[in-house]
């Protein structure tokens, strides 16, 4: 183990067994704690009130915010390929930390802007190394199911930050100022934790292609420069780009205003429509890891894929034609619900494995790269969320956007032809049988 910067701790050998899972876990929580610092959610009708700021003028600032989030998930994915994970993950999580202590300091909406701007940077920089380190430390035989617990981050974060300002405002006389303390003191610690126990790979080792714990393969000359262009050369990799853009859609959409769609289309109170979303969570959840455990079980990717976009389409088609009746009972809604988000998690797991891989095959050395550009992409997609859904519901209906959102999911089904990786387990065997016979050689 070589050392550079004292908190760098760089592996010449691939861990395994519970050390390798316990960086792993690390990668997940940082990403968990790095999505909890973003949420401001359940405090916004405190926030508005007290800094005498209009929901339109929150909007510009979200959507500010977001757009700094995007150009830094594609910076810092570059980064992290260049100057390795853990140097540039560690100090950043420490700054958003303190960026969080720092929102307390807000007392108007131009306060509110530049806070949430320098937070949402400095976030999306930290960030875009998370992914590339599950890829690192999770070998192509157990990376669908790592990276569904990654995508638990993100959704594990909404359930945080509720409960949190749930249990703690009432403590506090409902002040908002007291969950940027606690987010900020909470954020401090598990960053000191996981200074303290993640660790990098050294970049011969981030180089292989790693099939088990103990089965590797060297697929590129380390004397010559990774090219990001070779990563933009490949077909498969814009099916992967422009494909996930057209997903994402739906789910953004659903994770934006999934309430509000709800309440404003068939009447249902606000309480219903977040016990429906949370149907929608909860299943989705268990998917994620269900699925991707049968993708690296089988070795396949691209079925599954399918298989969860179809079922998702489906769900999507009958939503939209029940969002334009009367007298929908939230029972059917709460199935409905769960159906569409179980389906979504199927699917997306084992993309997210599929992604890594197609990209790893031109050169690993470029993982933060397609990371960084897929974070671009999520974070683009949400601006372009907030500031078109809102004008097409007003001019249209919601029922006209999820007919949209609907049409973009069901084009992602013909780009999962495009990827790499075989259809049928015969064939996967077959070329786990070759990787086998090329490390022995």
């Amino acid at each position: 183990m070589s050392m550079g910067l004292s908190y760098v701790r760089e592996l010449d050998e691939y861990p395994t067994g519970a050390r390798r899972m316990k960086i792993l876990t690390m990668a997940v929580l940082a990403v968990l704690i790095g999505s909890y610092e973003a949420q401001i959610a359940p405090v916004v009708p405190l926030l508005l009130k007290d800094l005498d700021m209009s929901l339109a003028t929150y909007g510009a600032v979200s959507g500010a915010a977001a757009v700094a989030g995007a150009v830094a998930s594609a910076l810092g994915g570059r980064l992290t390929d260049r100057l390795g994970r853990v140097r540039l993950l560690v100090p950043l999580m420490l700054l958003t930390a303190l960026c969080c202590f720092a929102m307390t300091l807000v007392h108007s909406p131009r306060d509110l802007l530049i806070a949430r701007i320098v937070l949402a940077f400095v976030d999306g920089v930290a960030m875009a190394s998370t992914a590339p380190l599950v890829r690192d430390f999770s070998p192509r035989l157990g990376r669908a199911q790592a990276f569904g617990f990654w995508t638990w981050g993100p959704v594990g974060a909404n359930f945080l930050a509720a409960a949190v300002a749930g249990w703690t405002l009432p403590i506090f006389n409902d002040s908002w100022r007291s969950q940027f303390v606690i987010m900020g003191c909470f954020s401090l610690v598990i960053s000191i934790v996981i200074a303290l126990n993640i660790a990098d790979l050294s970049p011969e080792l981030r180089a292989q292609i790693q099939h088990t714990e103990r089965r590797a393969s060297d697929v590129v000359d380390l004397t010559k420069p990774a090219r990001v262009s070779s990563l933009f050369a490949r077909p498969n990799i814009w099916a992967h780009v422009v494909g996930i853009s057209l997903w994402l859609v739906l789910y953004i959409t659903l994770t934006l205003f999934g309430q509000t769609m709800l309440v404003g289309a068939l009447g249902v109170t606000a309480a219903e429509a977040s016990t429906i979303m949370a149907c929608f969570w909860s299943l989705n959840l268990v998917t994620l890891i269900v699925a991707g455990r049968v993708s690296d079980r089988t070795q396949l990717r691209k079925p599954i894929t399918l298989a969860g976009t179809v079922a998702a389409v489906l769900v999507t088609a009958y939503l939209a034609y029940i969002l334009g009746g009367e007298g929908v009972s939230s029972g059917l809604l709460m199935v409905v619900g769960a159906l569409l988000g179980g389906s979504l998690g199927v699917a997306y797991a084992p993309w997210m494995a599929n992604y890594s891989e197609d990209a790893e095959d031109v050169d690993p050395r470029l993982q933060g790269t397609a990371w960084g550009l897929f974070g671009f992409l999520t974070k683009a997609i949400a601006v372009v969320g907030l500031l078109v859904i809102p004008h097409v519901v007003e001019a249209t209906s919601w029922q006209t956007w999820l007919v949209v959102s609907l049409v973009c999911l069901a084009l992602f089904a013909p780009a999962v032809f495009l990827f790499h990786g075989p259809w049928r387990r015969e064939r996967a065997e077959a070329a786990g049988r070759e990787a086998r016979v090329a490390v022995a050689d």
